[in-house]
Order: structure tokens, then sequence, then C-alpha cells
């Protein structure tokens, strides 16, 4: 079973190699630039003519094996040099010409039939010698309707008529003339070369003659020239020299009356800049003195009766507290007076209530029960009983012992005491 699957693999592979070696055989492709001939079959045309071949351009074709033959014919331009030499031109005046033409083979229906039944199976180049005799049987003809003068002067005429003469022709062999230019012309006689010669002095006689007659107009135009331009520069001149003194009169008269403004504006300015400068003193001076009244002399004044109410207002008080001072030592005085021994304790008696509102403005707020009030003269001394007075009195209120009260109770009772 192996052998016979891959004997059917081998047999398919093959099978299509076969076909495809087949195809590769009976399709045809054509570029563009060719035409394939089929020959060999029956294909009816549109007018109902029957032809053997069938034609393929620029695509692909089946031939059909054993019946039809294919054949290969080239569209691109083929480059023919034209020589004719000893050719009669109209006149008796043998000619020699060289020329080129771009011939090829028609795409058109018609001409490509023509082309078919005259060249298929023949090479390029005897294809090239057919076209070539046939443009110098052409040119011949043409060269013999035109005078040596004409095909010398005129080639694009001599080129038009020899490609519209050949084109018919080419036509019925089933090619097309793009293009076919003319060359060199020439001839053996020397009859060309002379009337180039003729032509040539013929064209330098004008040439000189209209050398000569330029150069004269020309001189004649520049001596016209010269001469106008001289007088334009003298009449230029002229008006110059008007235009000048015209403007120095202009000036100078505009001149006088400009020096005449500009003194007298000068002496005005001058003038008005004096007056100003004598009022911007003048305010300048009232406003110095005002300032100088508003800075220094009211101020004074204003220091000055300060001062004297001061001073009045002071000698009022010292005469006022002078004669208190005095009414109050008269006062003393006759109270002391009065009083004799007991004076003094009068008098710190009436001063005891200052003492104490004194004395209480340094504890503030605090409560005072009892003031214990100790002559100066006592406490200076060494008086024993007033150092234990004043220790008593600060042990009773710092820890609230009243020694006094303490040795009283201890002390025995003395006969006859009140305990």
């Amino acid at each position: 079973m192996q052998n016979l699957a891959a004997v059917s693999v081998i047999a398919i592979i093959a099978a299509l190699f076969v076909l495809v070696l087949i195809l590769r055989r009976i399709i045809y492709v054509c570029p563009p630039n060719a035409v394939l001939i089929f020959s060999g079959g029956h294909h009816k045309l549109g007018d109902g003519r029957t032809i053997g071949y069938r034609v393929v351009q620029g695509g692909r074709g089946v031939r059909i094996p054993l019946v039809e033959v294919v054949d290969r014919m080239d569209l691109t331009n083929m480059l023919i040099e034209l020589k004719v030499g000893g050719a009669y031109s109209k006149g008796g005046i043998p000619l020699n010409v060289q020329g080129v033409a771009n011939v090829k083979v028609s795409s058109k229906s018609e001409q490509l039939a023509n082309a078919v039944e005259r060249f298929l199976g023949m090479t390029r180049e005897q294809i090239m010698a057919i076209a070539r005799e046939t443009l110098e049987g052409n040119l011949r003809g043409v060269l013999s309707t035109l005078t040596p003068e004409e095909v010398n002067t005129d080639r694009e005429k001599f080129a038009g008529e020899l490609l519209h003469e050949a084109d018919h022709d080419l036509a019925r062999l089933g090619l097309e003339l793009d293009t076919l230019k003319i060359q060199h012309v020439s001839d053996d006689k020397g009859y060309l070369s002379s009337i180039g010669r003729r032509q040539t002095a013929e064209l330098f006689k004008r040439s000189r003659i209209a050398e000569a007659e330029n150069a004269a107009l020309a001189a004649e135009n520049a001596a016209q020239n010269q001469q106008n331009q001289e007088i334009a520069k003298v009449e230029a001149e002229i008006r110059t020299v008007r235009a000048e003194g015209a403007r120095r009169v202009a000036e100078a008269q505009t001149r006088k009356g400009a020096l005449i403004a500009e003194s007298k504006g000068q002496v005005l300015a001058q003038l008005a800049k004096v007056t100003a400068d004598v009022a911007v003193q003048r305010a300048r001076v009232a406003q110095v003195r005002f300032q100088l009244t508003a800075d220094r002399v009211k101020p004074a004044e204003a220091k000055k009766a300060q001062m004297v109410q001061e001073a009045k207002g002071k000698a009022s008080r010292i005469v006022e507290e002078g004669k208190a001072t005095a009414s109050a030592i008269r006062s003393l005085g006759a109270t002391w007076a009065q009083a004799g021994d007991s004076a003094r304790q009068i008098f710190v008696a009436q001063k005891l209530q200052q003492l104490v509102a004194t004395m209480m403005q340094t504890v503030g707020e605090m409560s005072v029960d009892k003031l214990t009030v100790i002559d100066k003269e006592l406490a200076a001394g060494n008086n024993f009983a007033v150092k234990a007075a004043v220790t008593n009195e600060q042990l009773k209120q710092m820890l609230g012992v009243d020694l006094a009260a303490l040795a009283q109770r201890a002390m025995p009772k003395l006969p006859g005491g009140t305990g």
C-alpha cells in the first residue's frame, strides 16, 4: 500500500510537471512593443473576410498545438541612414543628399496586416533594407521637383514634401515613418558652393551697406544728440543762474525780516524774562518773610507768652504758698504758746492722721488691727523697756505669743495684789 501511494504521488507530480511544460509551450506573452502572429487557424474579420492568422499585441495568447505556429514582429523604431548620390534636381543639377529616418512596423490594424503579409518571417535587417530603398526612391523623386536653391535653403520644406511622398508608399508596406531629417546637401560640380559664395557676397554687400548706413545714421544721431545736449546744458545753466539769483534775492529779503524779527524777539524775550524774574523775586521775598514769620517770630511770640504765663503762675503759687505757710506758722506759734508743755503731744496728735494715712499707702489693702507708735528718741537710746515692748509686739504679731501676758500669769500674786 505504501509503495502504491508513493507511486501515485510521483505520478501526480510528473503529470503536473508535464502540464507546466505544455502550458509554457502553448501560452505566449507579448510585450507592448511587439506583436505575436498565430498562423494556421481560420479567423473571420468584421468585413466577412477569412484570414489564416490572428494577431496579439501587448497581452497573452494560447497556441493550438499541432495547428498554429507563432511568429514575433518587433514594433520598435528602426534608424535608417539615407545616402543618395547624383540625384538630378530640377534644372539638371546632380545633388548628393544625406539624411536619417526613423521607421517602424505600424501597429494600426490595416497597415499591420500589410506588414504581416510582406515581412512575416523576415529579419529586422531585411525590413530595414526594403524601407531604405523605398525612402531613397522617394528622395530621388522629390529632388527632381525642387531646384538646388530650394533644396539647400529650405530644408524643412524639402523634408516635409519627402515625408508626404514616402508616407503613402511605406503605409502600403505596413511601415510607419516617425521622423525624417535632411543632414547634408552637396554637389560634385560646385554649384551649391557658387550659390553660397554668391549669396555670401550679396549678404556681405548688404551687410556692409547696412553697416555704412547705420554708421552714418549713428554719426548723424550722435551729432544731433551732442547738439541737443549742449543746448540743454546751456539752457539748464541759464535756468540754474536765474534760480540762484532769485533764491538769493528771496533769501536776502527773508533774512532781513527774519533778523529784525529775531532781534525783536530776543529783546522781548529778555524783557519778559527780567519782568518774570522781578515778579518771582518779589514773590520769593514775600514767601521768605511769611516763612520767617511762621517759623521764627510766631513760635517765639507764643513761647514768650507761654513763659510769661508760666512765670506768673509760679509766682502766684509761690506767693500764695508763702502766705499760707506764714499764716500756718503764725497759727502754730499761737497754738503752741497757748498749749504750753502739752504742745508737742497736741501737734503729734494733729499730725497722727496724716502719718497713719502715709503708712497705710505702703501696705495696700491689708487689714491693720493694731498700730504701735514709738518715739524716735526713746527707740534710739538704750531703753530696755522700749526694746522689750517692741520685741514683744513683733512676737505677738508673728507667732501669736504674748510674752507680757505669759509673764504676768507666771508671776505669783503679790500680797495685796489684784491677781
